[in-house]
């Protein structure tokens, strides 16, 4: 991250030319999509609805309560009344389009995108900002296989028209076909271990044997297993692969990881798999994300239909998070009636904006792409 003194904090981090390559990557995007039949969409950057994720933040926004809610949908959104009469007039800014888009499917459209701003509170870092733009999509009838395939075709196809269009010399991830690995592979080649059957335990000891740092509040539980006051088995996984795998991925060419563990899944869907050198059978989840040079730049599902479903993830997750000490999100939302009426079969991915325009750049930074980052904001 950069620095800048009080005397020129008016002045935009990234250079200019940049935020002019930004607009073209823009205009390629739209032309992406456009060309196949997406209509762009703008749904509330300020809604009531909120992701409910163990690590991701949410900045809430107290308005005045001016309006009278006849259907009583506000005191259903939060585990007790106490929360829901303390947060009836909270909204929250968004960390992903996502709820929204999903009703927008839900009510009949058939293929959407929009570029749209989001936040998470707390998120600063070289490749992070607590706001920042995210492009999301949704189209109804694609599979699992599709969605793949949607996220590469536009990974290389963006690339190409925007390497033309800025006269830049085109990286040679973006001359390569887009690589597909599942989780299991690429973690199990630069580790040793597969992800769907090792131990908290094991984990551990190959982070303490490679000397990956993690912090104190890892350690707990029985045998080195996740307890109340220690890392679960997720946490070790998520660690490992971020200090030892996701470096190496997407160098050559761009990579989609795909089938994480089903631990993991969010709002995709789950199946069950089969190991065909061991027969040991095991969930995944059908979720894939993008790697640029290590860089993580998109994640997407095969959607969770299931309101049901949804409810029992967001209820665990919310436990989760009242063992870390976050604070409540809201368990009802209108996705979920959405889904409740029917959600049609789908795939979505959202990929960041900010990051993908770094990439494209070779640059070491996501201040070489943005004009005003939340210090000077």
């Amino acid at each position: 991250m950069e620095t800048t003194t009080n005397e020129n904090a008016w002045r935009p981090i990234a250079p200019l030319e940049n935020l002019r390559r930004r607009a073209v990557l823009y205009r390629t995007i739209r032309r992406f999509f456009d060309g196949l039949g997406f209509v762009e969409t703008t749904t509330p950057f300020l809604s009531r609805d909120s992701v409910v994720d163990r690590f991701v933040e949410p900045i809430s926004v107290r308005v005045p309560f001016c309006w009278s809610e006849k259907d009583g949908f506000a005191a259903r959104r939060f585990a007790d009344a106490e929360t829901s009469r303390k947060q009836a007039t909270t909204f929250y800014l968004q960390t992903s389009p996502e709820f929204a888009m999903k009703r927008l499917v839900a009510a009949g459209m058939d293929a959407i995108y929009q570029i749209a701003p989001a936040c998470r509170r707390g998120d600063r870092g070289t490749w992070h900002n607590v706001e920042f733009s995210m492009l999301e999509w949704y189209r109804r009838g694609d599979d699992y296989r599709a969605g793949r395939r949607l996220l590469g075709e536009l990974a290389l196809g963006v690339a190409t028209d925007f390497f033309a269009e800025t006269g830049l010399e085109a990286k040679r991830w973006a001359t390569r076909p887009v690589v597909e690995r599942t989780f299991a592979d690429v973690f199990e080649e630069k580790t040793g271990i597969h992800p769907h059957w090792t131990t908290s335990g094991e984990l551990r000891e190959f982070a303490d044997r490679e000397r990956i740092a993690y912090p104190e509040s890892f350690v707990g539980g029985e045998n080195g297993e996740s307890g109340e006051d220690g890392a679960t088995k997720d946490d070790w996984l998520d660690l490992i692969f971020a200090e030892i795998v996701q470096p190496t991925l997407g160098g050559d060419a761009a990579t989609i990881v795909y089938d994480y563990p089903a631990s993991q899944s969010q709002l995709a869907r789950t199946r069950r798999e089969i190991d065909a050198r061991t027969g040991k059978s095991f969930d995944v989840t059908e979720r894939f994300e993008l790697f640029v040079e290590g860089i993580e730049l998109a994640n997407g599902y095969n959607e969770l239909l299931d309101a049901n479903v949804l409810r029992t993830r967001i209820a665990e997750t919310s436990e989760e998070r009242r063992r870390d000490g976050s604070g409540e999100l809201p368990r009802e939302s209108r996705l979920l009636q959405a889904m409740e009426a029917g959600l049609p079969a789908c795939s979505g991915c959202a990929l960041g904006v900010d990051r993908f325009l770094a990439v494209l750049l070779g640059a070491k930074s996501l201040d070489e792409t943005l004009a005003f980052p939340i210090e000077i904001a």
